[in-house]
């Protein structure tokens, strides 16, 4: 169904930073592209989010009835320690440290990337480019970029001349900056440096004889700068101009900045309509570090192996909390805001169990259909989950309301509430309840009442360490324990 001929969807565009309407190039077709993960380490929470972020986005599109082809490249080569093009790549770094291929580190870092984000209940992109599986096309890039006098080689090396294309186009139009500042505010080069500017960014960078990832080209043996990977695949597989481009916020400048140079160098035309860039995620209001040990990584949250959190959140309950706040404000990580998140994330799946056992009546007393309405108006508002879920909370209160006697609802009604919960919960938000059990699910009650049995035996005891023990390690399963007047009793989440 094509809603979105009566939704007007409205997207903050960070090129003209306002509010625009959108409107796809080609009516019902969309091109996305997400920068994705340079894959030499565990993929970190700030990346999640980032992913998560435009995972809702891609869900949303797709609910409204566009046809979407959403590209997220991997990283694989290229990306050098320092946006200055200067220091070791990332994964060539690694594979010398941990003494194996650049490959192996490449795979088990993408396998790491893939399975967290499908914890995390992530649809996969409809492309997955890889880096090092378009040099040719990166190669051909810079041979055009070079023809048309925008950049020169020097050394086996070729560089971008932002000076020169600054005196055709505006270099710093995205993130605002002006040329003449960043030349002002920059130091002198030393007198090995091969760029005619600072500002100047590697196309392609001569391999030295001890680095490992090289490929042949006319120039000489060496590899491409990190952002012309993104210019060859999005380029390729969505067209010189497309939709939306979308990433960190800390992408905008140098990255960003530099594929919009790189297009419009090589074809004469604005890449992207769109761009959309997501907030940062702090962790107890610092920014996330290794370095400084306030840095928590996915697998610790759903174990519970962290000295930061006092027991462990389940996907669906973390992903809820990332949901929370608009994709485009700065979230910060704690151990009470992800109680809260859980707590809220119970009562809104207790509310859906509920829904199915309403009583229906002649008349309504909630207006579903205005409730509706409000629910895409929050989400045609650049994405804004934090209303729809107040929203989606609305109606959590008439849906105990109802149970309780005091408000009434048609079977219609009921049937339009159901609905809209489950497309907003499960297809938009990408909320998953759903319990990962191998072998027969009807034989889970019999399991778990036997570990309650177990668990009240170590309280009466003053085990509490045991007793804990099973309440948080069925918690990260999806199970949680509630203990009342009556006795223990648990849901699945």
């Amino acid at each position: 169904m094509q809603l979105y001929k009566s939704q007007t969807l409205k997207v903050y565009n960070s090129l003209s930073s306002k509010k625009e309407i959108f409107e796809p190039i080609n009516e019902g077709h969309i091109g996305m592209y997400v920068c994705g993960p340079t894959v030499y380490s565990n993929v970190h929470l700030g990346n999640c989010r980032t992913f998560m972020s435009f995972d809702m986005i891609f869900r949303y599109l797709k609910h409204l009835g566009y046809k979407v082809r959403y590209v997220r490249n991997i990283t694989d080569a290229g990306h050098l320690e320092n946006d200055a093009d200067e220091g070791e790549d990332k994964i060539a770094k690694k594979a010398r440290l941990e003494q194996i291929e650049p490959m192996e580190v490449v795979q088990r870092y993408t396998v790491d990337f893939h399975n967290t984000l499908q914890k995390f209940n992530l649809l996969p992109p409809s492309i997955e480019p890889t880096a090092t599986g378009h040099i040719i096309e990166q190669i051909e890039i810079i041979k055009d970029i070079l023809e048309k006098g925008y950049a020169y080689e020097v050394n086996g090396s070729v560089y971008f001349d932002v000076v020169k294309f600054n005196q055709f186009f505006n270099y710093g139009k995205l993130s605002g900056r002006k040329l003449e500042d960043m030349i002002a505010n920059t130091r002198e080069l030393a007198a090995q440096e091969e760029k005619k500017s600072p500002q100047d960014f590697a196309l392609w960078k001569k391999a030295e004889v001890q680095h490992i990832m090289r490929w042949p080209s006319p120039w000489g043996d060496g590899f491409p700068g990190w952002h012309l990977e993104c210019t060859a695949m999005s380029t390729k597989y969505l067209g010189e101009t497309f939709d939306i481009h979308g990433g960190g916020m800390d992408l905008k400048f140098p990255h960003h900045e530099c594929e919009i140079a790189q297009a419009e160098a090589s074809n004469g035309k604005s890449p992207v309509k769109y761009w959309l860039h997501a907030n940062m995620l702090t962790l107890n209001g610092k920014k996330m570090a290794k370095s400084t040990g306030n840095n928590i990584f996915p697998n610790e949250m759903f174990t519970g192996e962290n000295a930061i959190l006092s027991k462990p959140f389940t996907a669906p309950v973390v992903r809820f909390f990332m949901m929370q706040a608009h994709y485009t404000s700065i979230l910060d990580l704690s151990n009470d805001a992800l109680l809260a998140s859980e707590k809220g994330f119970q009562k809104l799946m207790d509310s859906l169990d509920l829904l199915d056992k309403l009583e229906t009546s002649e008349n309504s007393d909630f207006d579903v259909t205005s409730w509706k309405q409000k629910c895409y108006d929050a989400m045609n508002d650049d994405f804004n989950t934090p209303i729809l879920i107040a929203t989606l909370f609305e109606a959590v209160k008439h849906i105990n309301l109802i149970k309780e006697g005091k408000e009434n609802i048609t079977e219609p009604d009921k049937n339009t509430l159901k609905e809209t919960m489950h497309s907003f919960i499960f297809d938009v938000l990408g909320l998953d309840h759903k319990l990962d059990v191998q072998g027969d699910s009807d034989k889970l009650p019999g399991v778990v009442d036997l570990l309650i049995q177990l668990r009240n035996e170590a309280r009466a005891n003053k085990d509490f360490a045991t007793s804990d023990k099973i309440r948080d390690q069925l918690a990260v399963l999806g199970i949680q324990l509630k203990d009342g007047k009556e006795g223990t009793t648990f849901s699945v989440s």
